[in-house]
């Protein structure tokens, strides 16, 4: 569902991303809903799925068994890519917890997603394109070192792919992996993601 497309004759003297930003902070987007900006416009995202839920815990809960003291893994954050004048709310996003504890409680602006360390998309059946497609483009962009995507819909069956090194806008290495075989994530992680509890 789009909430704002900018029009240039309606968009303010500051430009039309400054103009989507400003909107996207002022949104009351219903409770389980997120409001993502891409190309252009404010796209409401529902609420996902229970089996969307369960793997976001089950990879949560492995994270933690090994992530560094200074990180923290946070969902329903939204991180901004400046360059490619985009704003998402990944379903996970582990970045240093001192960057949020320090923020101002009255200053809901995004954090920049160059900050975060890993950023975790899992796709549902509407959003399942962007995620392969514009998300990893942009994540690339900010860039974002290590960017895991879960995707129970790929046309070869259930994959779980770690895209890393990122160089010039485009991901350098892919590791692709069916579920039911582990996964590993390389530093600063140091962990092993299991993945055939993850339900399809």
């Amino acid at each position: 569902m789009t909430a704002a497309m900018v029009e240039h004759d309606q968009a303010p003297l500051g430009g039309e991303w400054e103009y989507l930003l400003q909107t996207w902070r002022e949104l009351d987007v219903p409770e389980g809903w997120r409001a993502e900006i891409d190309e252009g416009q404010i796209a409401l995202v529902p609420p996902p799925h229970g089996h969307h839920n369960a793997i976001a815990a089950q990879v949560q809960r492995h994270l933690y068994r090994s992530l560094p003291e200074d990180l923290e893994i946070f969902q329903t954050l939204g991180v901004h890519i400046p360059d490619v004048e985009r704003l998402y709310i990944p379903d996970l996003v582990v970045m240093p917890e001192i960057l949020v504890l320090e923020r101002d409680p009255e200053n809901n602006d995004p954090y920049e997603a160059a900050e975060a360390e890993l950023v975790v998309e899992i796709t549902s059946k509407g959003n399942a394109r962007t995620d392969r497609t514009r998300k990893l483009w942009a994540y690339a962009h900010a860039p974002v070192p290590l960017y895991l995507l879960i995707d129970r819909f790929d046309a070869r069956g259930p994959m779980v792919t770690l895209y890393s090194d990122p160089q010039n806008g485009t991901y350098k290495h892919a590791d692709v992996t069916p579920f039911g075989r582990p996964l590993t994530l390389p530093a600063p992680f140091h962990a092993t993601l299991p993945t055939e509890k993850f339900p399809r």
